[in-house]
């Protein structure tokens, strides 16, 4: 079993250490088991790298990086939302339309955060709820631990707490394909920072993996916000991560990073 765990600085680094732990001659399938990958700034990134990166991946037909981290968190469309409602209720006005883009039949991960498939029409808004929840502790006892509740369903709204259901039992049954992310955790430290562990049933470094981190990272960064907090460190736990992708084109841009994310 091969795995690994790095801890980076920002998301630039944290993708290329992970590539490279991929990337080796006695893994010749570049594939990885129950891997983690830390992120203390995950807000940040090398946007020349970033830039490199796209060229490469619109050339082999994939969408932008900022196409993947908008299924995540839609932060163009935050900065123009007035509040955390506004924002969650225009989603799921567009939410229809966005579903007919090609990939999105089964949906977004924003799109289950704010719209959780329930008995309801409109579903669960579980990211109100968690923003609510932290707010309330950041004025107390910042209660470390009382955030996990694993056995809470999507439509028990009253204690779905600080967990970000994304998979839906019943309904994703499907070996491959959406959604690959299947929970978000939050935990809140004493000096007020919110941070964030995210679990992937498997994860494509090539052609997701960066732009997930950059999406999770804003959506960590918009709760913190969001509940008067500040944004803390960002942890990504893949059940099955590969480096896919074009891999000659790719080892240039792994071993050139002291260069670009100086």
């Amino acid at each position: 079993m091969h795995t690994f765990a790095v801890t980076e600085r920002d998301v630039t680094q944290a993708w290329v250490a992970a590539c490279n732990k991929l990337d080796r001659k006695d893994n010749p399938g570049r594939t990885g088991l129950h891997t983690v990958v830390r992120i203390a700034e995950p807000t940040r990134d090398d946007a020349a790298f970033r830039a490199e990166l796209d060229r490469l991946r619109i050339a082999h037909g994939l969408w932008p990086l900022e196409t993947v981290a908008s299924t995540l968190f839609p932060a163009t469309l935050a900065a123009r939302s007035a509040s955390l409602g506004d924002l969650a209720e225009r989603y799921r006005r567009m939410y229809p339309v966005i579903k007919r883009y090609p990939g999105n039949h089964r949906g977004t991960y924003f799109g289950r955060l704010v719209s959780y498939p329930a008995a309801s029409k409109s579903g669960v808004d579980q990211l109100g709820t968690v923003i609510s929840r932290l707010r309330a502790q950041a004025a107390g006892a910042k209660v470390a631990a009382a955030y996990e509740i694993d056995v809470a369903a999507a439509t028990d709204t009253e204690e779905v707490g600080a967990d970000l259901l994304v998979h839906t039992a019943g309904k994703d049954n499907s070996y491959i394909g959406f959604p690959c992310l299947s929970h978000i955790s939050l935990q809140l430290d004493r000096d007020g920072r919110v941070h964030a562990a995210a679990l992937y049933r498997s994860h494509f470094m090539f052609e997701r993996a960066y732009g997930n981190y950059l999406g999770l990272g804003r959506l960590l960064a918009y709760i913190a916000q969001q509940a008067e907090l500040v944004c803390g460190t960002l942890t990504v736990v893949a059940g099955h991560a590969r480096l896919d992708g074009p891999i000659t084109q790719l080892r240039p841009l792994l071993t050139g990073t002291s260069r670009l994310a100086a």
